[in-house]
């Protein structure tokens, strides 16, 4: 009858609009060796190149490894040679691509050396440290605990803002022990806190866990002393821009130990010469009417005790009374040369 009819089982399909932004169309190939694009949270590449140079003791060596358990920002090297120049760690941070430098450099097996320095392009500072008074943390047994990996924070003393010096060590310090936020070998939290306290002309160096929010701390360790001798322009190289007055060296203080010792022992030996010289012959002095006992004869016995009171009444004579003689003798010597002169005046008068 000229009529199309349409089947029941098919239906018409109705196309959704979707916005030109939302979903971009991908390229139909992509070459293998190009980079995708990240998004990347580390952005703080500081790296810290932590050695040692031979001749340190165990102690030291063992400061050196909780160093590096506390910094996961770390680069280790072997030891360096000590015929090597100190301008060298300069390629050895190139090579490793550390930006910072920390090495530990011993003295006669007893003294310990810390260099903290800027090796990014040479340019420095750097900063020369002695260390004093080493506690690691196997030696301490503290109750405090922390997170390895985690990063902490930094506690300077209200000096630092003070002193130039301090200031320059104070920014060299945080870009040294800060761990960069987002860094692969750290951890999210913040659990423990490092205080820089200056006294006494030197940095005094503690690790401590927070407990709790409100300032509640343990100890963790290590802890040391750095000493600062002095601060140069370049990396290990260049003029020094200061210099601690008030430091002296170990191997002085050593020396002044050993005079202050052989002081000593020379007083001794002097004390003892004194003594004696000045030592009395006789240890005692006699007793009284000792004779009696050393002759068995009575007659001679008497003697001697009259001769020994006659001798005592004469040294038992008062000073006073013998001064009180002479001056009578004088005065009779006076009155006899008067009547003399009247006398003779007497007489001369008669003749005349």
């Amino acid at each position: 009858m000229g009529r199309k009819f349409q089947k029941k089982g098919k239906k018409v399909e109705q196309l959704e609009i979707v916005p030109l932004d939302e979903n971009p169309p991908l390229p139909s190939q992509r070459p293998s060796d190009e980079v995708i694009p990240k998004k990347e949270k580390w952005i703080n590449k500081q790296r810290v190149l932590v050695f040692a140079a031979r001749g340190i003791s165990h102690r030291d060596r063992h400061l050196m490894r909780d160093i590096k358990t506390l910094m996961p920002h770390h680069r280790a090297e072997s030891k360096m040679e000590r015929a090597k120049t100190l301008s060298v760690i300069n390629e050895m941070s190139e090579m490793k691509h550390c930006n910072k430098a920390m090495l530990f450099e011993g003295r006669r097996k007893r003294d310990l050396y810390m260099w903290v320095a800027n090796t990014s392009g040479a340019t420095g500072p750097s900063a020369k440290f002695l260390i004093e008074n080493i506690h690691t943390m196997a030696e301490l047994k503290l109750t405090g605990n922390c997170l390895k990996g985690s990063r902490p924070f930094l506690s300077f003393d209200a000096k630092f803002d003070e002193l130039p010096h301090l200031k320059l060590l104070k920014e060299l310090l945080v870009q040294t022990f800060s761990v960069p936020n987002h860094h692969p070998k750290s951890q999210p939290f913040i659990d423990h806190v490092y205080t820089f306290t200056y006294l006494d002309n030197r940095i005094w160096f503690r690790n401590f866990q927070i407990l709790s929010e409100d300032g509640g701390l343990s100890e963790v360790g290590p802890r040391y002393v750095m000493n600062p001798v002095k601060i140069f322009d370049g990396s290990f190289t260049g003029k020094t821009i200061w210099e601690n007055p008030d430091y002296v060296s170990p191997s002085k203080q050593r020396q002044l130990l050993k005079k202050a010792a052989k002081d000593k022992y020379v007083n001794r030996v002097e004390q003892k010469v004194q003594h004696e010289a000045t030592r009395p012959m006789n240890a005692y002095e006699g007793l009284d009417n000792e004779e009696i006992f050393d002759d068995e004869d009575p007659i001679e016995t008497a003697k001697l005790l009259a001769l020994k009171a006659k001798k005592k009444a004469q040294q038992t004579k008062t000073p006073k009374a013998a001064l009180t003689q002479k001056i009578k003798d004088k005065q009779m010597k006076a009155v006899q040369k008067v009547i003399e002169q009247r006398k003779a005046k007497v007489k001369r008068e008669k003749k005349v």
